[in-house]
């Protein structure tokens, strides 16, 4: 049983690190709210091992990370609070370990990885980095339905994901040098690696930067339409969660897709009109397709045809 210094523990470090996320956690029911605190810890607790080494060499690192591995999977003893719950969490909710191999496994390699060649090979990084968490959440959530409801939550944890490399280009190159968007990308657009390294925005790289917007926005569609699956008293806190993050594409849009000077972020004031929102209009629909198309900043239709020849070649992926 996770006991209630571990749960204060991991809420703490959602609370502190997770704040778009947090807003939407806060709605879930206690039985899978508290859970999430856990979850979400864990997978900072890994992901700051990559993003904040501290002086850890490489080797260091996946030592560490394959540590962490062993403890997640009660191979290993461990007194780290985060460590312990989540292994707790693990039996309980019958994780499997495969979900957690490819978590760490994503860790591992942005240990090295820096740069990605072509979308397929951010997406397999992605299956560990994003899709194992939305397939770990469905679990948690106890679903009736989890065959259906595992591949919608998978596309949803990649556009969350893919949202966040969208709004951190800076960031991502200033403190860790890593340009998410894939080489493939910048090429048909005739960007420039080298001006994202020097914090110089082009048209090209703004280009680039909208086709990956647009193809996170069709795994916001097939992610959304998946929530009818999970447990009613799930539906409304994963749907603001969606709106959420979906709204830094409103952002980056008003910034003319500028993620290279400045690194948009949502303020206090607009995450509470969201929330207000989308819970007046889930209390007018009910249903999360409708909500989402009402409030998102996501269109519901990729609009190819209308505007491909404008926007050039668009994502088939």
């Amino acid at each position: 049983m996770v006991d209630r210094t571990q749960l204060a523990e991991s809420k703490s470090i959602h609370k502190r690190t997770g704040k778009t996320f947090y807003y939407a956690t806060r709605l879930l029911p206690e039985r899978v709210r508290e859970a999430t605190y856990v979850l979400y810890a864990f997978f900072r607790v890994a992901d700051e091992v990559v993003d904040n080494p501290k002086g850890m060499a490489p080797s260091e690192q996946r030592d560490r990370l394959m540590a962490i591995r062993r403890a997640a999977l009660g191979e290993d003893p461990t007194d780290d609070p985060v460590l312990s719950a989540f292994s707790e969490l693990r039996e309980t909710y019958d994780i499997p370990d495969e979900e957690v191999d490819v978590f760490i496994d994503a860790m591992v390699a942005d240990i090295d990885t820096d740069r990605y060649e072509t979308y397929e090979d951010l997406e397999t990084y992605m299956r560990g980095s994003a899709s194992a968490v939305g397939v770990m959440m469905t679990i948690i959530m106890d679903t009736d339905d989890r065959g259906t409801a595992v591949p919608h939550a998978r596309k949803l944890g990649e556009a969350f994901q893919l949202t966040n490399f969208l709004r951190d280009v800076r960031e991502d190159i200033v403190d860790l040098d890593r340009i998410y968007l894939p080489r493939e990308t910048l090429q048909t657009y005739d960007a420039d690696p080298e001006d994202i390294e020097n914090l110089r925005f082009t048209d090209e790289i703004g280009d680039a930067i909208r086709h990956e917007l647009r193809r996170a926005e069709g795994l916001y569609r097939e992610g959304v339409a998946g929530i009818k699956y999970l447990p009613r008293d799930c539906q409304l806190p994963v749907l603001t969660a969606a709106v959420l993050y979906a709204e830094h594409h409103r952002l980056i849009r008003e910034q003319g897709y500028d993620t290279v000077s400045e690194q948009p972020s949502l303020g206090t004031l607009r995450k509470i009109s969201l929330l207000v929102r989308t819970r007046w209009h889930w209390m007018r629909h009910g249903d999360p397709e409708t909500v989402f198309a009402k409030v998102s900043a996501v269109p519901m239709s990729d609009e190819r045809s209308s505007r491909s020849r404008s926007e050039g070649p668009l994502p088939t992926h």
